[in-house]
Parts: structure tokens; C-alpha cells; sequence
């Protein structure tokens, strides 16, 4: 009896010690669960001045800098910003991403049980292939909704380190599948339109922001890590002709057209100086001529490279210096917070430089809501969980991926495919199954999948052989991919590259597909008895001169890095579900082009003393593969000229050098008194002449006289329409002359070429005379 009663009570107590056990990781579940719901904000309760929302921004920010002491000041100076806790504000972390899509590559987002993923829209580089600025606008707008959405249960924050507004100048950089392209024009447009999606709050209220943007990187940066050459030490020498017309403008865009928050500037050192150190850069410019309403902040760990890579500076407190005092406002990494005090105790940083930054970093903050108290109270506070991954957000990654597509060949007869006559589709490629290479870099947790393979096999029936182990396919497969391609009745192979072969810190040597790829893909297509569609994903372009030219490869699709809904999008192209309209936003070059070019060479302009070709469209005149531009559809789409003028006369003051020797006037400067509303207007009709209805992008072009070695062409603008069989529409270009048709001369000075200027849209050219 006393055996049996020692053994209950073991028992019982085994049951009390777990159920005390099961109760406390209940509560610390559910702890956690209400902390993730819970953001972080101030102003929670107090009657300081700067909790006062009837206030002006100024006057709020200035009351609570003046409460600060120099350590709670400097330690606000850095992402991970500490905070004020005795005046109730919390910490909040700076760094979070928003690429294309709420992402958690950056330390201010987490994905949980309560929001497991967030609609991964495609890689930038091929958003940017529709040309399509509403897209642009609106992909911004539904992640920032998604963004806040995160932030209102504690899972991420209002400011987002985005969008990457670099030039994608060599096809060899990681890092190009983050950016719009090669062009200024489009990657300006852009900027600016991604930017306003972000940031423009539905109230209307211009001085308020939804969430922060921030573009990088701040400039001139390009290269990451090619032959050993790191982004960190790499010194880019550029003239200041192609820091004006190729390096600048998106950032300027940026600014003056998107009022972005925030300016991220770049590890790389720019003609000697580090950016992050360069007053004339920061101050001068951005803060200065530009008259940035936000934050400059360093990329990260930027002070740490300056001091321990390039041994710019000789102590951490001189690094300190050099950064804040050139207008540096916030550090992305610790180094600041480690150093601040003891540069301003040297007497190196005045506390007003230190006031400054504060300044501007918490007038970002308040734009934001983040010193109003309660979110949930405020304009967006009805957001949550059930507001991220709609189907509609879905559906417009899928549309918008769709829309980026770009058709580069396509041999008649070929696609797009009927599920009716295909009965058999062979699958073939390290890329036909891709989940998170679809995503690209700067990813997050997307909603769900549709790989290429069951976007496929939702129409008709595959078969399916991988033909490499993955990308880099050192021993392709070939002999079962032959098999079941002599089988087929078509086949797709979905081909090219993944963040081992491009991405942030590693950039390409070669530019031909990888390995045995291009061995796979003709061995197959040599059998083949029906069209064989070569799919390229990837981010940056391929020699596929190969493919190009073989009979046998019907069709040519790039896709980029396609998103969430990446193998629906494709699936919808081949089979005749969307009519393409993707155009290439690079230029796609021959090997040759990189066996001769250094990436280290940042000139844009060819010199025939030494061979060097240029770079892009607008001044590499060599062989392509693919151009800048290029994309078809399945209908034919015409242009012709309704509205044009034939001159433009550009007005003088009087005692002007050029009216008294205007024969020798080779240009003009653009000046407010000479470019005041002059200006002109282009009409386009478009026809579709074709059997299927379509979207068609208009890119218009100026090639402008052959002085100050002008860019051989440069995109003016762009538009896009979609028209059904046998219809047309009107298409309008508002130029600017002094915007549109000037250019950058050799010190700087952006000048109006004089003479004839050659516009042309496809392939309708029009010649206009500037004269004065």
C-alpha cells in the first residue's frame, strides 16, 4: 500500500513539475507573441514638447536634442539606435530592405508564425524590362502597405534601405540584377516612381512619409569583387563628364523628383576619396545643390572600411570626423557609437555636427509617425497580418513579371505553343525546378511558389530532366535529357544562373552560360523535332551568340530572376496567355568584350588611341549580342509621325557670344534664361497590325550632334500602351529641350548641342535643327 501511495505521488508530482513546464513555455510563447505584435514607437505617454503632434517638425526635434546628453546623442547616431529610455523612447532599428519586397536580408524585419512571408515581386532588373513607370509606382505602394502591415505587430521597421539606383555599367557586376539597367533615363524614371510608391502616404499629406526610402549607393559604385579587386578598397576614377551624365542623375532623381528620405553612400572611394568622406559629395551636393529632405547614412560597417581597409584616416576618432563632418548623419554598424564621444572630447567634431545628424535622423522618424504615439491610432494602424500576401499582391507579382519577360528570338511557328497541338513538353534544365533562385538578392520569405516546371505542366503534360546537378553544371547530363527531348513534342529548357554566380560580393569573369550548358542546350536542340525555347534566368546578360544563330533554338526568353510567381509568368508567355512587351534594360555583349575591358575602367566614353570600346548603348559601338532595347512580341506593332517640329529656336540675351559668331557655336549652356518653357511636343500613332492583342513599349530615342563626345544615342522617355488587333493609339512626348536634348561637356556644364538632332522610335526617325 505504502509502495503503491510512493508511486501517486511520484506521479503526481511528475505531473505538477510538467504542467508547470507546458504553463511556462505557454506564457513565454505568448509573451513573445505579444511582443512580436507590439511595435516599437515613443511617445507613449509624457508631456514633453516633442510628443506634441500640433507642433511643427522643427520645433519637436529641436526640444528633444536639446534634452540629450552627448552619450544618449551618439548613441542614436547608428542603426541599431539605443534609444532614450527615460524619456520613453525605445530602440529602433534603421536597417531593413524593401528591394522588391519586404525582405529580411537587414536586422529590422522578422518573419514568424503571424507573418510567415511577404509577396517576393521580381528582381528590379527585370520590373525595369516592362518600362512601365505605373508598375514602378505601384509595386512601391503594395510593399510598402505590406511593410507597414509587418511593423504594426512588431516584425519590422519604416525605414527601408531601398532602392539600389547604381548604373549597371559592366555586365560582369553581381550586383546589376538589383537596378534598373544601363540607361540614366530609365533607371532615373525609376527611382523616382519606385520611390514615390514607397513613401507617398493616401492622405495626400507631402510632409508626412508611409515609410522612408533610401537610394545607394552613393556613387560611382559598381564593382564588388572581381579578380580579387574588392568594393571595399576599390578607388573608381571618374571624369567628372561621366560622374554628371551617367553616375548622378538617378540619385539626383532620387531627390528632386522622388523626395526620397534617405542617401546611402557607397564603400568605394571615388577619385581618391571615400564617399562617406567626401564633403563636396555629401554636403555639397546631396544636402546642398539637391537640398535632400532626410538622412544620409553610410553603408554598412563604411567607417570600419575607411579606417581598417583603406587607411584613409589614422585613428578611429579622425574617421569619425571625416564622415559626420561631411555630412554623414547616421552609421550603419557600431563604429560610430564606439567613437563618437572621444572625437568630440579631441575637440575633432564640434557637438553641433553631432546635433545636426540627430536632427535630421529623428525629423525622418517624425515624418513617420514614430514620435505620435500609439500606431495603431494613426493612419495606416488598421493594418496588419491579413494585409500581406492578398491574392491581389500576388497576382501582381505574377502580372508584373509577366510584364518584365523579354521575348529575344522567336522563329516562326514557333511560340507561343498550343496546349492543343503540344501533347508533349520535355523540361529540361538546373533551373526548371528553381524556388529561391527565382527571388534574386535582397530577398525575403515570399507568399508561396510556382516553380517553371508547374507553371508548365498546368497546360500540358511534362517530362522532366535536371541535365546538370545546378548552375554551375560541371558534367552535364546529356544523353537522358536527349532521350526525352527526341520524345517531345517541344521543348523548354529553363537555363542560366543563381546567386553562386552573381550576387552582392561576387561578380563574373566570363559571361558565357556556365559550365556545360551551352553543350546541353545544342546537344538537345539537335534532336529536337519541334521549337526549342531556350529560358535564361538570371540578372545579369550571356554571349548566347550560339543560341542566337542555331536554327534548331526556335526561341530565346530572358527572364530574369522572375519572383514568387516567376513559373506562372513564363508559362503565361509560352503559351500564348500574355503577349511580351519586355525590353532589354542592358546591352548583352560578346565574351570578347570582356576579355579586352577591365572592370576597373570606369570610363563610359570609347578612346580609339587605345582601343578601349565604351560601355553601354549610348557609346559602345562594337558587336552585341542583344542590345539595349531589343525585345519582340507575337504582334507586329507600326509607328508613325503625327506631331513634330522641324526647328527649335533657342533664345539669346543680348550682348550673347554666340549672336555675333553663332557659325562657331557648337553648343549653348542650358541656362534658366535660354530654357524657360522651350519646349516642344512629340505625337506617335501606333498601330497594332497583328492578330493578338498586346502592350507595346515606345522608347524614344535622340541621337544629337557629334560634339563634347556625345553619347551616340540616349533614351529621352518612354511609354507604354496596350492596344487590341487592328487598332491604334496616340502616344505624346512632352520634351524639354534643355532636359531632353542636352548633354554634359567635358568640365561638368550641361550644355544645348546646336545643329541636327535625330529622334527615332523604332524604326521611324525624325531629323530637328537647334538653332539660335
Amino acid at each position: 500500500m505504502a509502495s503503491q501511495y510512493a508511486k501517486h505521488s511520484v506521479l503526481l508530482c511528475f505531473r505538477i513539475v510538467f504542467s508547470c513546464l507546458f504553463l511556462s513555455q505557454i506564457f513565454l510563447f505568448n509573451a513573445r507573441l505579444a511582443s512580436a505584435q507590439t511595435p516599437a514607437y515613443a511617445c507613449a505617454s509624457g508631456n514633453y514638447t516633442f510628443c506634441d503632434t500640433s507642433l511643427d517638425v522643427k520645433t519637436r526635434v529641436d526640444d528633444l536634442v536639446k534634452m540629450l546628453t552627448l552619450q544618449e546623442k551618439v548613441a542614436n547616431l547608428v542603426d541599431g539606435a539605443a534609444g532614450v529610455s527615460r524619456l520613453g523612447i525605445p530602440k529602433y532599428e534603421w536597417w531593413s530592405e524593401i528591394l522588391h519586397g519586404v525582405s529580411n536580408t537587414g536586422p529590422g524585419v522578422h518573419f514568424t508564425s503571424l507573418v510567415p512571408g511577404a509577396t517576393s515581386f521580381p528582381q528590379v532588373i527585370l520590373t525595369a524590362a516592362s518600362f512601365n513607370k505605373s508598375l514602378f509606382e505601384i509595386i512601391g505602394k503594395v510593399v510598402s502597405t505590406e511593410g507597414r502591415a509587418m511593423y504594426n505587430v512588431g516584425l519590422a521597421g519604416l525605414t527601408y534601405w531601398s532602392p539600389n539606383v547604381n548604373i549597371f555599367r559592366d555586365p560582369r557586376w553581381g550586383r546589376g540584377q538589383e537596378t534598373p539597367g544601363e540607361d540614366p533615363t530609365l533607371t532615373s524614371n525609376y527611382a523616382a516612381a519606385f520611390v514615390r510608391g514607397l513613401q507617398q502616404r493616401d492622405d495626400g499629406d507631402k510632409d508626412r512619409l508611409k515609410v522612408a526610402s533610401c537610394c545607394k549607393h552613393y556613387t560611382a559604385y559598381d564593382l564588388d569583387n572581381w579578380k580579387g579587386i574588392q568594393r571595399y578598397t576599390f578607388n573608381a576614377l571618374v571624369t567628372q563628364q561621366d560622374l554628371d551624365d551617367t553616375f548622378q542623375p538617378p540619385f539626383k532623381s532620387c531627390v528632386l523628383d522622388g523626395n526620397v528620405a534617405s542617401v546611402m553612400c557607397s564603400y568605394n572611394q571615388v577619385n581618391g576619396k571615400p564617399t562617406c568622406g567626401d564633403p563636396d559629395l555629401l554636403s555639397g551636393i546631396v544636402r546642398g545643390k539637391w537640398n535632400l529632405n532626410g538622412y544620409i547614412v553610410t553603408d554598412c560597417d563604411s567607417l570600419d572600411v575607411i579606417f581598417n581597409n583603406q587607411h584613409y584616416t589614422k585613428t578611429p576618432e579622425e574617421t569619425v570626423a571625416l564622415t559626420l563632418n561631411a555630412g554623414v548623419d547616421l552609421n550603419c554598424g557600431s563604429f560610430l557609437a564606439k567613437n563618437g564621444v572621444s572625437a568630440v572630447n579631441k575637440g575633432l567634431v564640434n557637438e553641433s555636427v553631432i546635433d545636426r545628424a540627430l536632427t535630421n535622423n529623428f525629423a525622418t522618424l517624425m515624418r513617420l509617425g514614430f514620435f505620435d504615439g500609439d500606431p495603431k491610432k494613426q493612419l495606416y494602424g488598421n493594418l496588419g497580418p491579413k494585409d500581406v500576401c492578398t491574392p491581389e499582391n500576388q497576382e501582381l507579382a505574377r502580372e508584373a513579371a509577366r510584364q518584365g519577360i523579354v521575348l529575344l528570338k522567336n522563329t516562326a511557328g514557333s511560340l507561343p505553343l498550343s496546349p492543343a497541338v503540344i501533347k508533349s513538353l520535355a523540361v529540361i534544365g538546373p533551373n526548371a525546378q528553381a524556388t529561391h533562385t527565382m527571388l534574386g538578392n535582397y530577398e525575403g520569405v515570399p507568399c508561396k511558389y510556382v516553380t517553371p516546371l508547374q507553371g508548365l505542366s498546368a497546360s500540358v503534360s511534362t517530362v522532366f530532366q535536371a541535365g546538370c546537378s545546378d548552375v554551375s553544371c560541371a558534367t552535364a547530363q546529356v544523353d537522358e535529357a536527349k532521350k526525352i527531348a527526341a520524345a517531345a513534342d517541344a521543348v523548354v529548357l529553363v537555363m542560366g544562373s543563381d546567386q553562386s554566380i552573381e550576387t552582392e560580393g561576387r561578380d563574373r569573369v566570363n559571361i558565357t552560360l556556365p559550365g556545360q550548358q551551352s553543350l546541353l542546350i545544342s546537344e538537345v536542340a539537335s534532336v529536337s523535332k519541334g521549337p526549342v525555347i531556350l529560358v535564361i534566368m538570371s540578372g545579369g546578360g550571356w554571349d548566347v551568340q550560339f543560341a542566337k544563330d542555331s536554327p534548331k533554338i526556335t526561341s530565346i526568353l530572358w527572364v530574369g530572376f522572375p519572383g514568387e510567381a516567376g513559373g506562372a509568368a513564363i508559362a503565361d508567355v509560352i503559351f500564348g496567355l500574355h503577349n511580351p512587351s519586355g525590353r532589354l534594360p542592358m546591352t548583352w555583349y560578346p565574351q570578347s568584350y570582356v576579355d579586352k575591358v577591365s572592370m576597373t575602367d570606369m570610363h563610359m566614353r570609347p578612346d580609339p588611341a587605345t582601343g578601349y570600346p565604351g560601355r553601354t548603348y549610348r557609346f559602345y559601338k562594337g558587336q552585341t549580342v542583344y542590345s539595349f532595347g531589343d525585345g519582340l512580341g507575337y504582334s507586329t506593332f507600326t509607328h508613325s509621325l503625327v506631331q513634330a517640329p522641324k526647328v527649335v529656336s533657342v533664345p539669346l540675351e543680348e550682348g550673347h557670344v554666340c549672336r555675333s559668331s553663332s557659325s562657331t557655336c557648337k553648343s549653348i549652356d542650358a541656362v534658366e534664361q535660354s530654357c524657360k518653357n522651350l519646349g516642344f511636343n512629340i505625337h506617335l500613332r501606333v498601330r497594332n497590325v497583328g492578330t493578338m492583342s498586346g502592350s507595346h513599349t515606345v522608347l524614344l530615342f535622340s541621337s544629337p550632334p557629334s560634339v563634347h563626345n556625345a553619347a551616340q544615342k540616349h533614351l529621352l522617355g518612354f511609354q507604354k500602351l496596350h492596344l487590341a488587333p487592328q487598332t491604334e493609339g496616340l502616344v505624346k512626348f512632352n520634351v524639354d529641350v534643355c532636359k531632353h536634348l542636352s548633354m554634359v561637356d567635358e568640365l561638368g556644364n550641361r550644355k544645348v548641342a546646336v545643329g541636327e538632332h535625330v529622334l527615332h522610335a523604332g524604326d521611324l526617325k525624325h531629323t530637328l535643327t537647334v538653332r539660335i
